[in-house]
């Protein structure tokens, strides 16, 4: 109904323009267009040999086919099918067959039969794999139609004794996608003589071609049972042997996937006993699925040691003895088998007497040993992860690193017994390796504690020239605990000379040492009066409160004294006055102390702050307050609409926690300040020539609530569709009121109708966007526009700008509702270049130089393709450079780090200027209606608006000096 009343408002803003219509009549033409099947017929009956038909095949192939046309395209490929000759042309039509039955909206039950048909006279072994292959997409799309899915088994099971190794993996890949889960399928009436859709029969037959004679068909097999697996159907017991055997078979193919199958049984019954070849003992089932995935980690296969790897490291139930012979490679007496006292005692005394020591060897065992039949553990999974970590290909050494992450996390003491093998990565020849075991190291940080000699190795990585290693060891440090206070020197002492080396790792070196220091308060405590240069007697210099390492060195004291009362007796005067600059200048890095110094308390007003949920509290009350803004007259109401806005910056300043909710809602009060400020009595009552500042000022308000809308909308995340749809709301108002000042301003009816159409588009997109959320908004703006929305249709341009009027001056204030810990706002913040420098960069005028630029991005979505660095020249230029993927790292959840270089360039000056640099937000929004699939009902109605991009700063511009020189002649 609504695309038919847009279509009269369309004729007549026609009639008054004199739109010609020639147009129309040529729309339609595309509807008479014959269909798919048709098109698809004549190109096959023209084609004069196979060569002819397989292309026009190819190019159908690439056409889209609506979801109406699918069952006649396929009675035409299945025709052609038949009567077709040439294998190739077969293979086309059979995959063509398959991509049909995937399209959207397409039931294929229509066809099973024709495609079971096909079977049955195919010769070619290629057309039938491909044939089979189709009836899996078929089946795949009827997960609900149980007697498609018994007569699919039944096919693939007649074809399993096919020669073709392909014939024979589709088959089993049949069974496994298809394979019935929960009960068997008993169909008496279609006259099957067995059920080969029971749980017990698919498992059998599928387990049969294990020991196929190709390998290719033995993977398909595994892989096969894996699909039932992952379908819920729980594997027999029975097939653990046979998926050791395959542990050696010749093919890697195998081996990797028996691998997965073996760790799968492992699962399903890791308490189940099973006895050791070639003894009477018996173990675990887990414990003998662990020792034989050991023993893969020595495969001669990179590939499939590191499925091996990456296997072990999810097998938590394993039992502590085994686990610990990973990391040794000579066996360790645990896992042998030992005799009884009981079986010691009765040897001793049948043998009737006691050794006398005359004879040689005369107390030597009757019976010699073998260690091959008594190890619990076979021997080459000794050591298992010995070998992973020394292992030539890298991939190995990192699935291994990771596998020992997982299984140290599970087990405190596996942890600690594995820290000098982790330790030892460190030295690795790849940096990718270095880096994966800092993290692994920083993962299980909690159950270890650093010897002096195994942070001296630590700490060597301090001089790796790579950033990422650097910081990754900074973030390592943050979280360990060392045991001597010979640690703390000696960690100190390296993060100064890192310092020293890369004065850039300054904000990573001094975050470090807060947490190092907060974590070992004790251990710090006798160090204080060296580390201050204190004395108990003399007066000491003041050091330089612009050095790093001073600075280094304060936070590591500050942080450990909020745990230790006894430290601020070891102060100096001059050192409570750098603790109150520092609180000042760097409190994210130095806590709040209570140091008595001077006769002064030193109280932070920090500390006074009240808790979360009393800040969500008064957020909450702020918002119920401005409920009751339709009570009050104008003045009243944007005061408390100001004083509101101006309690919630605050308290995002207060309360980081909820600052990204808090700044949402002032943004958005904000927004309707200024369109309450724009829709003043005395604006709308006057003569237009009269008021002409006033429609300036309104218009620069309606054009700023629509930036700030976009910000509300991109800039924050966690916000639902409720959210979304107040945010479009809002903007639906700003473009009323700039519709308004249009009719108002400006002369001609041409522009005012495209304007009212334009709008009209808007309220019919919102509508489609926002059905759900319409019951929400009652009494809203939008809401009274629906029910108007016939009237709207059917007037001129004119009364629709008068009712556009009356109805938003009416409009009330639409409440926010949401929840404020999942809001957040995204920032990101400069750390590179500080802007402190007044040593300008010089290059030569023409030429380029490098700007380094590392930021952090704090609950930034998509920064590979949204965040863009914009360079501003002292006159008005502006360069915007979207960095390479490759240039962004994730140090944490909802956090980036950007690292990048950006080439400036100019002509010359003749002194030194500063350029700003910034981060910009891009941002792409569209209210196109044909984005929602319902082009044809609008068919009358103008091309919609285009999507609207722009760019939101949201980092603080850093100001740098640079000289470009004249170039020298």
């Amino acid at each position: 109904m609504a695309a038919h009343l847009k279509k009269r408002v369309y004729e007549e803003f026609s009639r008054v323009v004199q739109i010609p219509h020639e147009e129309a009549p040529a729309k339609k033409l595309r509807l008479s267009k014959p269909s798919k099947s048709a098109a698809l017929h004549i190109d096959l009956c023209k084609a004069t040999n196979s060569t002819d038909a397989l292309q026009y095949l190819l190019q159908f192939a690439r056409k889209p086919v609506e979801t109406e046309s699918v069952e006649g395209v396929v009675r035409i490929l299945l025709e052609h099918y038949y009567k077709e000759t040439d294998n190739s042309v077969r293979l086309k039509i059979a995959s063509l067959l398959g991509l049909l039955s995937k399209t959207q909206g397409f039931s294929p039950d229509c066809i099973v039969d024709d495609a079971i048909n096909t079977l049955s006279n195919e010769k070619s072994h290629q057309v039938l794999a491909q044939l089979l292959d189709t009836l899996l997409v078929i089946g795949t799309q009827l997960p609900e139609s149980p007697a498609v899915r018994q007569r699919l088994i039944e096919v693939a099971c007649k074809h399993l004794s096919d020669t073709y190794f392909m014939v024979r993996n589709k088959c089993l890949q049949l069974l496994g996608c298809l394979g019935t889960v929960d009960s068997p399928l008993t169909k008496d009436s279609e006259g099957l003589a067995t059920s080969l859709g029971g749980v017990r029969d698919v498992q059998s037959i599928i387990s049969d071609y294990f020991g196929d004679q190709d390998p290719r068909v033995r993977t398909g097999a595994i892989k096969s049972m894996l699909q039932l697996h992952e379908r819920g159907m729980k594997i027999h017991e029975i097939i653990y042997d046979q998926a050791c055997r395959l542990l050696s078979d010749d093919y890697e193919q195998v081996r990797s996937a028996a691998v997965q199958m073996v760790w799968v049984l492992s699962q399903l019954y890791p308490e189940s006993i099973v006895p050791i070849p070639s003894s009477n003992e018996e173990i675990r089932l887990v414990d003998d699925a662990f020792g034989k995935i050991s023993h893969m980690v020595s495969d001669g296969s990179w590939m499939v040691r590191v499925q091996a790897a990456k296997t072990l490291g999810s097998m938590l139930q394993v039992s502590p003895h085994f686990l610990e012979q990973t990391l040794d490679k000579k066996l360790m007496s645990d896992l042998r088998r030992k005799r009884t006292a009981h079986e010691r005692a009765k040897e001793l005394f049948t043998s009737g007497e006691f050794s006398s020591g005359r004879k040689w060897a005369d107390d030597a065992p009757k019976e010699k040993l073998d260690t091959n039949t008594v190890n619990l553990i076979a021997s080459g999974a000794c050591g298992a992860f010995v070998h992973g970590l020394e292992d030539e290909m890298f991939e190995v050494r990192i699935a291994a690193v990771e596998a020992l992450c997982q299984l140290a996390r599970s087990s405190a003491s596996f942890a600690e017994k594995c820290l000098d093998f982790l330790v030892d990565m460190f030295n690795d020849e790849i940096e990718e390796v270095r880096l994966q075991s800092i993290h692994v190291l920083r993962e299980i940080s909690t159950h270890i504690t650093l010897r002096e000699d195994q942070l001296d190795t630590v700490l060597a990585v301090l001089e790796d020239s790579s950033r990422d290693i650097r910081e990754a060891l900074h973030e390592l440090i943050c979280f360990t605990n060392v045991s001597t206070k010979e640690c703390i020197q000696l960690a100190l002492l390296e993060l100064l000379k890192n310092l020293n080396k890369y004065p850039t790792d300054r904000n990573s070196v001094w975050k470090c040492l807060k947490f190092l220091g907060s974590r070992h308060p004790t251990l710090v405590l006798p160090l204080v009066p060296e580390l201050l240069s204190t004395h108990p007697y003399f007066d000491t210099p003041e050091p330089d409160m612009d050095d790093p390492a001073y600075i280094a060195v304060l936070v590591l004291v500050f942080n450990a004294a909020k745990s230790c009362p006894t430290m601020p007796a070891l102060f100096s005067d001059h050192t409570f006055r750098h603790y109150a600059y520092l609180r000042d200048s760097l409190s994210h890095l130095v806590p709040p102390l209570r140091l008595p110094g001077n006769g002064l308390d030193l109280v932070d007003s920090r500390c006074g702050l009240g808790s979360v949920e009393s800040a969500q509290l008064f957020l909450q009350q702020s918002l119920n307050r401005i409920s009751t803004i339709q009570n009050l007259e104008a003045p009243g109401a944007q005061d408390l609409l100001d004083f509101t806005i101006r309690d919630l910056r605050r308290l995002g300043e207060l309360q980081t926690e909820l600052a990204g909710a808090a700044d949402f809602c002032a943004t958005y009060l904000r927004c309707q300040l200024l369109l309450m400020k724009a829709l003043q009595e005395k604006l709308w009552n006057m003569a237009v020539p009269l008021c002409f500042k006033q429609n300036v000022t309104a218009t620069a308000a309606a054009q700023q609530i629509l930036e700030e809308t976009y910000k509300l909308e991109f800039l924050y995340s966690g916000l639902d569709n409720r959210q979304v749809a107040t945010i479009h709301h809002v903007r639906l108002q700003a473009k009323a009121l700039q519709l308004i000042l249009t009719a108002r301003t400006r002369q001609g009816l041409e522009p005012l109708i495209s304007s009212c159409e334009k709008f009209l588009q808007d309220i019919e997109s919102f509508h489609r966007l926002f059905l759900t959320e319409l019951p929400h908004l009652q009494d809203s703006f939008v809401d009274k526009l629906l029910e108007l929305m016939p009237r709207l249709s059917s007037c001129k341009p004119v009364e629709l700008v008068k009712i556009l009027q009356t109805t938003l001056r009416q409009s009330g204030l639409l409440q926010l509702r949401l929840q404020p810990e999942q809001i957040h706002r995204a920032t990101a913040t400069i750390i590179e270049p500080t802007g402190e420098s007044d040593n300008p960069l010089r290059f030569t005028s023409g030429l380029v130089v490098a700007l380094d630029i590392d930021a952090t991005l704090e609950h930034v979505q998509d920064p590979q393709n949204t965040v863009k660095v914009q360079v501003l020249y002292p006159d008005g230029q502006s360069h915007v450079i979207h960095p390479k993927p490759g240039d962004f790292r994730k140090p944490g959840p909802a956090r980036h780090r950007l690292i990048t270089q950006v080439y400036l360039s100019h002509t010359a000056w003749t002194e030194p200027s500063q350029i700003e640099v910034r981060l910009l937000l891009a941002y792409s929004s569209s209210s196109s209606p044909s984005k929602l699939g319902w082009s044809d009902s609008i068919d009358s109605l103008p091309p919609p608006e285009a999507a609207v991009e722009g760019t939101i700063p949201f980092s603080k511009p850093v100001k740098v000096f640079i000289m470009p020189k004249p170039t020298r002649r």
